[in-house]
């Protein structure tokens, strides 16, 4: 069973940078993409970004040039850069991966979550 595990989230300024990771075990040969969706308070979980297994992204038109999506297959690991963070950034921050090219809602291995705040 693919296991996913994040990690990063915090407390930033607005203006800041944080890093999240995503740890993957238990047969992550399986992933063909995996990405990020957030949600925020009494909002809907909704995808940030994007990866498949030879590199191709995708991102919310919201995180466009201030987040980059990376992974290390051999690490079986993911990353998402976030720069000049704002406060409408801050949510939950969800990994996902799907064993098809394409990640929605329905996919079937999620992360616990990992909270990001900005705030001054």
């Amino acid at each position: 069973q693919v296991q996913l595990v994040e990690s990063g989230g915090g407390l930033v300024q607005p203006g800041g940078s944080l890093t999240l990771s995503c740890a993957a075990s238990g047969g992550s040969d399986r992933l063909v993409v995996w990405g990020w969706y957030r949600q925020a308070p009494g909002g809907q979980r909704t995808m940030v970004a994007s990866i498949t297994r030879t590199g191709t992204t995708m991102y919310d038109d919201s995180v466009k040039d201030r987040f980059t999506i990376s992974r290390n297959n051999a690490l079986s690991s993911m990353y998402l850069s976030m720069n000049d963070l704002v406060p409408e950034d801050s949510a939950v921050y969800y990994c996902a991966a799907a064993p098809s090219l394409w990640l929605t809602l329905s996919a079937p291995w999620w992360g616990q979550g990992t909270q990001v705040t900005v705030s001054s």
